[in-house]
């Protein structure tokens, strides 16, 4: 589809070909530089405001997180399911199949920015009383979220560039422009909230902006360098069939995001009765956590595009090497991470918040050796799921989903009001184990079929054997 020059250019990875430990990690370091960036957006907000304004303002920001996280990754789940159908085409070099698939995203993320905004606007502050904010902080958390809700496409529109660029196996692009985009919300936070002092609002705006210019940007460098692949005119309408496939796959990746999004907003809601101490200090210890789990993501991510790219090309082998070989790769960070939080998790709260409360300090502390502690399960999961995924087995990964939210309406039923903080702390990686043992059950069966082997030779179904299977 493209020739040499356009290849070094436009910094297209085939991951059909070569090693695939090297191609994975080749694609997920400058990827978990990127989310590390990313997640300073939120942690930065959080500094920012725990300096200036105080516990309170940390509350305000913690006490709406899941709403804005389920709003966020419903629409995020989408693309992401889109970008399993560009990235088996590209897999299959197939061009015109592949701009399709381009434009049919384009598309269904044009119609999904215009509802989710107006439905989140319309709908914030009952679902705020719905999730028990406090009275003495809920205009500030209102301020805030309606801030990052009014500029949701700038998000959308970002993750849509960088999905594209990933099928493309370009992880390092999108890189550089959050690390542009991540200094200007530092600064931003900075300039609105420290000298301006317009409060969580502030830190809001700041984040708004920094995300529009790494959208701008992405879709600068997405029509320069990957003109020869994108839809023209003559690629519209797209078909029935194509558009069809796209809503499958995203559906399905959005409603597991949905699903588990839900319970965290049910969760959260009894966690926000247990007083803003309690929501500070998960508000805490979910900005670390969210840190250390991104080379878990990261990981999982970079395995899926793998995978994507290697369906497309009918290269069974390779997939189940590679799920060999992430996984070590999970528990091995998971263990070091453990480890780390152990050391210095009581410095790293105190650092991210600026809190000098002792409370909300040492409960941080015990949500973050829980939750470490559950890391190797949490990686694992995260390897299954995207993997089968990628493969276009949604039922498991879904019912999976479907197992969070029940555990999680189980916690705020039952372990949350007993148990208080502790069954906060304890909930997901209960949870994560208990999703684990589930996926793993549906996996080792559905891998006999997907991976024959005769001989000890996978290569043997490159042909009609694989293709029966994969039917």
């Amino acid at each position: 589809m493209t020739g040499p020059a356009e290849k070094k250019t436009a910094r297209i990875l085939d991951m059909t070909q070569g090693s695939p430990a090297k191609r994975i990690l080749a694609f997920a370091v400058p990827l978990f530089i990127g989310n590390i960036f990313q997640q300073v957006y939120s942690m930065v907000d959080t500094m920012v405001a725990g300096y200036n304004l105080g516990d309170n303002a940390i509350a305000a920001i913690g006490a709406t997180s899941a709403l804005y996280g389920l709003l966020i990754d419903f629409a995020s789940g989408l693309n992401s399911g889109y970008a399993i159908v560009v990235t088996q085409r590209f897999g299959a070099h197939d061009e015109k199949e592949l701009k399709a698939s381009i434009a049919g995203m384009i598309g269904l993320d044009a119609a999904v920015t215009a509802v989710l905004t107006v439905l989140s606007l319309l709908f914030l502050k009952p679902l705020m009383g719905f999730m028990n904010t406090p009275d003495d902080i809920f205009e500030q958390a209102y301020r805030y979220i309606a801030v990052i809700c009014a500029g949701m496409a700038a998000t959308i529109v970002y993750n849509m560039f960088a999905s594209i660029m990933r099928a493309f196996g370009n992880s390092r692009t999108s890189l550089y422009f959050l690390i542009i985009s991540s200094v200007l919300n530092m600064g931003m936070d900075l300039l609105l909230v420290a000298v301006l002092h317009m409060g969580a609002a502030g830190a809001a705006l700041a984040t708004v902006i920094a995300q529009a210019v790494s959208a701008v940007l992405s879709g600068i460098y997405v029509y320069r360098h990957y003109g020869a692949m994108l839809p023209g005119k003559e690629d519209f309408p797209v078909s029935p069939g194509m558009i069809a496939e796209l809503f499958s796959n995203g559906i399905a990746m959005a409603l597991m995001y949905c699903v588990v999004d839900l319970g965290s907003v049910i969760f959260q809601r009894a966690n926000n009765d247990l007083g803003k101490m309690f929501i500070s200090a998960h508000t805490a210890s979910r900005r670390i956590i969210n840190i250390m789990m991104q080379p878990l993501a990261t990981i999982s991510t970079a395995s899926s595009t793998f995978i994507g790219q290697n369906w497309g090309a009918k290269k069974p082998w390779r997939i189940r090497t590679a799920l060999r070989q992430v996984m070590g790769m999970e528990v091995a960070w998971s263990l070091f991470g453990c480890a780390l939080i152990y050391a210095f998790g009581g410095w790293l709260v105190r650092f991210t918040t600026g809190t000098a409360n002792n409370a909300v300090v040492g409960y941080a502390v015990m949500s973050l050796r829980w939750h470490l502690s559950f890391f190797p399960a949490l990686g694992c999961l995260l390897v299954l799921r995207t993997a089968m995924q990628a493969m276009g087995k949604k039922t498991a990964p879904i019912l999976s989903s479907c197992i969070e939210l029940g555990m999680k309406l189980l916690s705020a039923a039952i372990l949350i009001p007993r148990l208080g903080f502790l069954g906060t702390s304890i909930t997901e990686p209960v949870t994560w184990t208990v999703m684990l043992l589930f996926l793993a059950a549906a996996y080792l069966p559905l891998s006999k079929k997907l991976f024959p082997e005769v001989n000890g030779e996978s290569r043997r179904y490159e042909g009609r054997g694989w293709a029966q299977n994969r039917a």
